[in-house]
């Protein structure tokens, strides 16, 4: 444990680092770097949701700046196809044999601008990347390189012209981090280098090896059996909230996936290895909680009739459920 909490302390510092190159670019979101951090860190893909200007594809830009990885950013337009990800065979008259042609997922950091501006087809031909890290091209199947995550973002406010993502895919998100606008000191800081200032250009801080000693460093924190516990009781309490004495039955139609469970446990862990601990601690879990289940609990039309959000179920949840 005394070595662990050294590493951390060491790593601690290049996320410090990490911070202050990505606050070249971005004003406060606080949170959203945090969450794509979580995402980074766990392995797992991340969808960013807000009104449009609030700097979301410049943080996955700037994210992945300070990572020495490959980097590339798709554009969701309702006239994509799935080959437009994952590539495709192309046949050769003059050798009359075909050859592959990747597609823009074969890179490290994937960034899936307005996602649900796609047909369903399309964000359907990112599942198998996005659970196994591998894609099919023919009667051949490839190897996705490693690290690999999904940072979607997409607009809550306009419906036209978009579709709404498969629950199947949405589960497959470990956070969905809603962000909204800046305060008066952030908005007029974001002015001031918007063209009346330059800003200094985000130098690399660590590459996909030390990324992935950050990974093993997290997966080492530890988290005590009652919390374990903990984790489990807030999961069910969103499937079976009557044993938990909460009267929110008639607002939700499904609760929690187990994959929440393990989300949870992971996000939690990264929260304390933000913070430089080896050790999760309740509070940990109740910050990531909200970013890990919001977007699969799904809400019954009474809910939404009396507008009822799932961030009021996970606040309910926690009032009822004890902390250990």
């Amino acid at each position: 444990m005394e070595q662990l909490k050294r590493d951390i302390e060491e790593q601690h510092l290049l996320i410090s680092r990490i911070r202050k190159e990505i606050a070249k670019e971005l004003v406060g979101q606080q949170k959203l770097v945090d969450g794509l951090l979580a995402g980074v860190l766990s392995g797992g893909h991340v969808l960013i949701e807000g009104v449009p200007g609030l700097a979301k594809t410049s943080a996955v830009k700037a994210l992945a700046s300070t990572i020495q990885a490959n980097f590339k950013r798709i554009q969701f337009t309702p006239d994509l196809l799935p080959a437009d990800l994952i590539g495709t065979e192309i046949y050769r008259p003059k050798a009359g044999d075909f050859v592959t042609r990747k597609g823009p997922l074969f890179n490290n950091i994937i960034l899936a601008d307005e996602i649900n501006r796609a047909p369903s087809k399309v964000q359907s031909a990112l599942l198998e990347s996005m659970q196994e890290n591998q894609v099919t091209i023919g009667d051949t199947t490839y190897e996705l390189p490693k690290p690999f995550l999904v940072l979607a973002t997409q607009n809550p406010i306009e419906q036209e012209g978009t579709y709404q993502l498969p629950e199947a895919q949405v589960d497959r998100f470990m956070l969905k981090i809603l962000i909204d606008y800046p305060d008066r000191t952030q908005e007029l800081e974001i002015l001031k280098k918007s063209g009346f200032t330059t800003s200094d250009p985000i130098q690399p801080v660590i590459d996909p090896g030390q990324l992935g000693e950050m990974s093993r460093l997290v997966k080492e924190i530890y988290v005590d059996d009652k919390l374990k516990e903990y984790i489990v009781d807030i999961v069910l309490a969103t499937r079976q909230p009557e044993k938990y004495g909460m009267d929110i039955g008639e607002y939700v139609d499904f609760g929690a996936s187990p994959r929440a469970t393990i989300s949870l446990a992971q996000v939690a862990r990264v929260t304390a290895f933000l913070q430089g601990r080896a050790y999760v601690t309740p509070q940990d879990i109740k910050i990531a909680a909200p970013d890990v289940l919001r977007h699969r609990i799904i809400l019954s039309f009474e809910a939404e009739a009396e507008d009822v959000s799932t961030d009021e179920i996970i606040k309910a949840v926690f009032d009822s459920v004890e902390v250990p």
